[in-house]
């Protein structure tokens, strides 16, 4: 960015940089940064609206499934073959509290990385220095509470299959894994964008470009802690 002298008494002008690349005679064919953003969003809200989907369809199944009654032959009543799955309840409540805070942690790094994004051109002006203090690395600790959310699943699973009930042996299990089972391998998705997130404020890229980043992983966790309130509620209360 250069400061451009104005005519007739005017103050100077700050050229402020442009992101993207030029061709056809300098102009910027990239989209801004609102464009881009608002791009992403909706290619996540897309990929949600199929994840929902696909969630909805298989609790819908677990519901149906948990009344189907068959008739025993040998003494004419309707009897189920649903037992259902004493759940480890303090377990799973930890996890969901642990993922529920990483929807503030990573709400505080999307804040952040805002921010750094809205400052950076001012700091770049000659004698204007930018605050070198120390941060939370919120979205690093994000990561690390979604990767501490599915050791605790994984401990559940390890809980309930020691104590017999496997995957295969009742339809209640079944679901029961698959639910989560799902969920956890979506999370497990977000954790790896959080990660590209954390690479990228190592790398020289735009700010914008980083943000852009950032905001769309938040998006996505703050979708996976209210799936999972979903998914624990249908198996719970189902």
């Amino acid at each position: 960015m250069r400061p451009r002298v104005g005519g007739g008494g005017r103050p100077p002008v700050i050229d402020f940089p442009q992101y993207g690349g030029g061709g056809d005679g300098g102009r910027d064919d990239a989209p801004d940064f609102g464009e881009r953003l608002q791009r992403y969003r909706l290619g996540l809200m897309v990929g949600m609206v199929s994840v929902v989907m696909l969630f909805i369809t298989f609790s819908s199944t677990f519901l149906f499934r948990h009344h189907i009654q068959r008739l025993d032959p040998r003494t004419g009543n309707y009897i189920s073959d649903w037992t259902p799955i004493p759940l480890p309840y303090g377990l799973l409540l930890l996890n969901t509290a642990i993922l529920l805070l990483g929807s503030f942690t990573i709400e505080k790094g999307r804040r952040q990385a805002f921010e750094q994004a809205v400052v950076a051109p001012i700091t770049a002006l000659p004698g204007i220095a930018a605050e070198r203090g120390w941060r939370v690395p919120w979205v690093g600790v994000t990561a690390l509470l979604g990767l501490t959310f599915l050791a605790g699943q994984a401990l559940a699973w390890r809980q309930l299959t020691q104590r017999g009930y496997l995957l295969a042996s009742n339809p209640a299990n079944s679901f029961f894994y698959l639910l989560t089972g799902l969920h956890a391998l979506h999370l497990l998705g977000g954790v790896l964008a959080l990660g590209y997130a954390v690479l990228t404020g190592f790398l020289p890229r735009p700010l914008q470009r980083k943000r852009v980043v950032v905001d769309v992983a938040a998006w996505y966790w703050h979708f996976m802690g209210m799936l999972w309130v979903y998914v624990f509620a249908v198996i719970a209360l189902g």
